[in-house]
Formats: structure tokens, C-alpha cells, sequence
């Protein structure tokens, strides 16, 4: 079983910025793919970013993209979420997540693909 721990997250105004960690327990976290997803009080949750396991794929939602920035440093087995220029529209829980199996530059989105989640970290940003 492998494990996924959040850190980051936390409160800030409009147009500032955080960074959100992901650490695998994996001992070989170059085998698997990481996304991130966000849920809305009272919503689904719904996919925000993606890397493959090469880390030469990455794909953003569209409310995103040119915003947050995803990455991973399979040495430290943490993968990370840069938010920059932070909405109120960006305000949710985010959790982060994991799986095997996937080929080196496969891309998932959906989560359903993915099996293993972080516990989830909230992010609220104010007017």
C-alpha cells in the first residue's frame, strides 16, 4: 500500500501564491504518475494537474494553465503544486494522487485511474 502525505496549503489573498507537497512512501516513485484534484464544498471532485511518470508530460485544467505549475523530484519522492496569481475561485480542498501500472509518459486525468490519495489539504484564498 502506498501512502501520500500533503503539505502546504493554508490561506492567502488574491494574487499571492502557495505550493503544495505530495510525498510517496514508495521506495521507487519514478514507477508512478501524479495528479492533483481540488473539490468544491458540496461538488465532485474534479482534476487539476497531472504529471506522467517521466516527468516530461504535464497537462493543467484550463482554469490553471499558466497559473500553477506541477513537478516532481522523484529523489525527495515529493511531487509539488506551485499556484501562482491565487483566485477566491481557487479556494477548495486539494488532494493529491497516485498510481502504478502506468506506461512512462502515460497521462491520466481522471480520478478513477487513480488508487492512492493524500489525506487533502485545504486551500483558501481571500478577496
Amino acid at each position: 500500500q502506498v501512502e501520500l502525505v500533503q503539505s502546504g496549503g493554508g490561506l492567502v489573498q488574491a494574487g499571492g501564491n502557495l505550493t503544495l507537497s505530495c510525498t510517496t512512501s514508495t521506495r521507487y516513485p519514478d514507477l508512478y504518475p501524479f495528479g492533483w484534484f481540488r473539490q468544491y464544498t458540496g461538488k465532485e471532485r474534479e482534476w487539476v494537474s497531472s504529471i506522467s511518470r517521466s516527468g516530461d508530460v504535464k497537462e493543467y485544467t484550463d482554469s490553471v494553465k499558466g497559473r500553477f505549475l506541477i513537478s516532481r523530484d522523484d529523489a525527495k519522492k515529493t511531487v509539488y503544486l506551485l499556484m501562482n496569481s491565487l483566485t477566491p475561485e481557487d479556494t477548495a480542498m486539494y488532494y493529491c494522487a497516485s498510481d502504478r501500472g502506468r506506461a512512462y509518459d502515460e497521462m491520466i486525468t481522471s480520478p478513477r485511474e487513480f488508487e492512492f490519495w493524500g489525506q487533502g489539504t485545504q486551500v483558501t484564498v481571500s478577496p
